[in-house]
This record gives C-alpha cells, structure tokens and sequence, in this order.
C-alpha cells in the first residue's frame, strides 16, 4: 500500500492479530444477543488494530526516507574489519553479501553482511525499499552503533540496504 511517496507494509503478525480477532468478533456476535452494543466497540477496536501498525510502519519510513539523503552525503565507505568501538556514532557504507537474514516477517530485518574482511550484523528498524534476500550483493548505510545499547559489540543501525550490481 502506498500512502503519498512512501511505500508502506504490514507484517503478517500485524494482519494475523488482525484475522484472529475479526474471527473471534464474528463468532461473539453469533453467540451474544446484544450485539449492537457490542459492535459500537468491537469494530472500531478491530479497525485501530490494522490502523496503528499501519501508522507506526508509514512515520518510520518516512523518517528513514528524510534522512538517507544526509547519510549518504556524509557516509564514509569502509571495510567490515575497521569497524570497531571507536566508530561509535559514525556513519558508514558497506558493501557485501548477505549471509543470513532474520525477523523479515516483523518488518524489523536484521541481516548479517560479509565482505572479504569479515562479517556484521545490520540492524534495520523498519522494512527496506527492497526485498534482500540471502546471497545478494548489498550497499549498506548506516550508523555504527552496539548491540545492547550500552554494552555489545558494535552493528550498523541501517538507514537503507539496497541491492547493488557487481561486475
């Protein structure tokens, strides 16, 4: 779905909470006997639980969107193994391929990108542009930040992920 000029996505949790639920409203309405009063409610619950996922998905797309232009003006392109804890707060580009991908199906992908230099975790907070998938060739910005908040080794908060053509 497309709302303005960004392109927005459910996760399947999001729409399977949304079955359920309209599944069990459905089968509450067959049952009770009062069921106007109950629907006055029911519904428009049902329709928040498609509505807010919705919202959550387009405002951080959009954020990402207004600020990849910045990271890509400011973005210094470096090797997997340089990055380390004093790169804390710096943005980066890499380029590598994709060796896992893990939690697509939460709109919140992290992927594990290797170079010749070694291997990182990228984090992605929202779903990408594209669909990565495992062995594609990737160009990654991002900020360098650690896995725990305060503690962990470092990871790249990713801002955008795409797809890239190698010869």
């Amino acid at each position: 779905m497309k709302i303005g000029d960004v392109e927005v996505q459910v996760s399947i949790v999001a729409v399977a909470v949304f079955v359920i639920f309209a599944i069990l409203l459905g089968a509450a309405s067959i049952v009770s006997s009062n069921v106007r009063s109950q629907l006055i409610w029911l519904v428009p619950a049902l329709v928040m639980l498609l509505v807010i996922p919705i919202a959550l998905n387009y405002m951080s797309r959009r954020q990402y969107a207004d600020i990849k232009p910045i990271y890509e003006r400011e973005a210094k392109t470096v090797r997997v193994r340089l990055i380390n804890e004093s790169m804390v707060g710096k943005i980066v580009r890499i380029e590598g391929v994709v060796e896992r991908v893990h939690f697509q199906f939460l709109n919140r992908p992290q992927y594990s990108v290797a170079d010749r230099t070694g291997e990182i975790s990228v984090k992605m907070f929202t779903s990408p542009d594209e669909n990565v998938k495992v062995n594609d060739i990737v160009e990654v910005l991002g900020q360098v930040i650690r896995r725990y908040i305060v503690t962990g080794d470092p990871v790249i908060n990713c801002v955008s992920i795409r797809k890239i053509k190698k010869s």
